[in-house]
């Protein structure tokens, strides 16, 4: 089984950017038997909207996961108990809306286990996402399991990557929008990843424009953000699981400029 992972998709310029590389992405990298991105950026940089979701979908997307921002877009609330393609964060408190886990059947009719969690350190107030990841893996069975876990910290993302080692098939991190190059199948056959990065305009502080941010520093104002649209590069991961025992056997970090699949294949 190999899948694709998209980090956090920015605006219209991460969302150009996917839908034009994906095509190239599935000849040089695939077949993929599952395509998971993260969506919570996608409209405007803030949460995720229908027409997105519809879109990213039709592009060949098997599921979307999310993280503090998926609320921003209080339209598309009542979508997450409707969509159980899209989640948000399984420890946000009982009475929210949406689910934070599902089970995806892909190409060839297999099947692969979704999970979306937060972090708790420098993040919104949840619940324990080690508890909730806890509860949940039991009702997946013994089919792979891929977690996005949405965090701040490092040190939070690295002892769920070792605690979750052996009882998932994959673990990678979301949130920071920067891609590290930590990747690593962990001792028990998890493939770890601390976070995943961004896909939207580089020339900016992590999908925003300098101009709009700075003031926020300067003043410790609230201030509007605006999408930056510079320097365009997806970030993602590519994920081999062993069909056999559900351990995974290959992770390769993927970060490519915005024209360099098309340079490589000869197109404008």
């Amino acid at each position: 089984m190999r899948i694709l992972f998209v980090g956090d998709i920015v605006g219209s310029p991460g969302r150009n950017a996917f839908f034009a590389m994906l095509p190239k992405l599935r000849r040089l990298k695939g077949p993929f038997d599952f395509i998971l991105v993260n969506g919570e950026n996608s409209a405007a940089g803030r949460g995720l909207t229908e027409k997105i979701m519809n879109e990213l979908f039709a592009a060949g997307v098997d599921g979307i996961t999310s993280g503090n921002h998926i609320w921003d877009k209080k339209e598309f609330l009542p979508l997450l108990d409707e969509e159980p393609r899209v989640l948000r964060p399984l420890n946000y408190p009982q009475g929210v809306p949406g689910r934070g886990w599902t089970i995806l059947t892909g190409r060839n009719g297999k099947r692969l286990g979704v999970v979306n969690i937060q972090g708790r350190v420098f993040m919104p107030l949840t619940d324990c996402p080690f508890r909730a990841v806890d509860e949940v893996l039991p009702k997946l069975g013994d089919i792979p399991v891929f977690v996005d876990f949405h965090a701040e910290a490092t040190s939070e993302k690295r002892v769920m990557g070792l605690y979750l080692d052996g009882r998932v098939s994959a673990m990678v991190g979301t949130h920071t929008h920067v891609q590290t190059a930590d990747e690593e199948i962990l001792p028990g056959g998890t493939a770890y990843l601390s976070d995943v990065g961004m896909t939207g305009a580089f020339r900016s502080s992590i999908g925003m424009t300098y101009e709009s941010v700075l003031p926020r520093f300067l003043t410790s104002l609230p201030a509007k953000f605006e999408v930056a649209e510079e320097d365009v590069r997806l970030n993602g991961v590519l994920i081999d699981i062993d069909d056999e025992d559900g351990r995974a056997c290959g992770i390769e970090r993927v970060a490519i400029r915005s024209g360099e699949l098309g340079e490589r294949d000869g197109e404008n």
